[in-house]
């Protein structure tokens, strides 16, 4: 099992589509040259940011193959959520995972029938890591969209027991004093990147050594910033770079997150396409209002 670890930053990324809704694959070593630009190495595909829902399995197995290839020229390392309801296909996206040589495989648990207790999403995680058996393994904790939330020490205390591979946590959480256990248990052993980009400055003071986030392919700068200037003890330049995440979160989500952060990333010279359905998109009205507001707070300066 290779070493891997999310240390640093490790951008969430789109899946790119056509007007139309169907897959865009030419755009996805557009997607890793700009993030390698911007002194970025790794990403993290078909999560959430990823629409992985509003994806079929084949087109799932398509994207994996494109970003298997891309990290072949490029040297980007690829770490595949492969989270589904049906604990096959789960299985199966973290086999093709393997075999294209990928970084990791993480998955969110079935949130539909859900897991009645620790020991059944134990279960469950088993099942789908035993699938990869080379490859690191991350449970994907997300309870706001799942629905499931248990303590990650107690996951992660049993977890161990079942999942050879168990390397950590891929933290979506905002309970800060329950990742805080989750970090020191067993003197550090688990890796706990963290997920939720509006407490990043947070993690940090809490031992957190990366994250994985959808902001970090329109605005990795000021998170780049933070995590330089965290280890220094300059708390000042933290509190400014957070803040500036702050604004253009709320920017990118008063008008419905998913499709202007996608907006902002054509804009950028990224052409992700629309966010799928139940997802919406900004018409171009809101998508010019949208970039005035970040024109006004300086984003386009500060934003790399």
């Amino acid at each position: 099992m290779s070493a891997f670890k999310f240390h640093g930053l490790c951008p969430a990324t789109h899946t790119p589509f056509h007007a139309d809704g169907s897959l865009n694959l030419a755009v996805v070593e557009r997607q890793a040259a700009h993030l390698l630009a911007r002194k970025i190495d790794r990403v993290f595909i078909g999560g959430t940011t990823g629409e992985s829902v509003s994806l079929q399995l084949t087109e799932r197995l398509a994207l994996g193959d494109r970003w298997a290839a891309v990290s072949k020229s490029s040297g980007i390392k690829v770490v595949v959520h492969v989270g589904a309801n049906c604990l096959a296909d789960a299985a199966a996206l973290a086999a093709q995972a393997q075999r294209n040589q990928a970084s990791a495989v993480s998955m969110i648990a079935p949130s539909y029938f859900k897991p009645r207790n620790l020991e059944d999403l134990v279960a469950c995680c088993a099942q789908v890591a035993a699938a990869a058996p080379e490859l690191p393994f991350y449970y994907y904790d997300i309870p706001p969209l799942t629905g499931i939330s248990f303590p990650v020490d107690d996951f992660l205390k049993l977890a161990a027991q079942r999942i050879p591979t168990l390397a950590g946590v891929k933290y979506s959480n905002p309970d800060l004093g329950t990742y805080l256990l989750g970090k020191r248990l067993d003197g550090g052993k688990f890796d706990l990147p963290w997920g939720i980009d509006e407490y990043f400055l947070s993690a940090l003071a809490m031992g957190a050594q990366g994250g994985v986030g959808s902001t970090y392919n329109f605005v990795p700068g000021p998170l780049q910033r933070m995590m330089a200037a965290f280890p220094k003890g300059d708390l000042a330049t933290c509190q400014l770079e957070q803040d500036r995440m702050m604004q253009v979160i709320r920017i990118v989500a008063k008008r419905g997150y998913m499709g202007c952060a996608k907006a902002l990333m054509t804009h950028l010279g990224v052409p992700v396409g629309p966010a799928r359905l139940p997802n919406a998109n900004p018409d171009a009205a809101g998508v010019q209002a949208m970039l005035g507001e970040l024109e006004a707070i300086g984003y386009f300066s500060w934003k790399d």
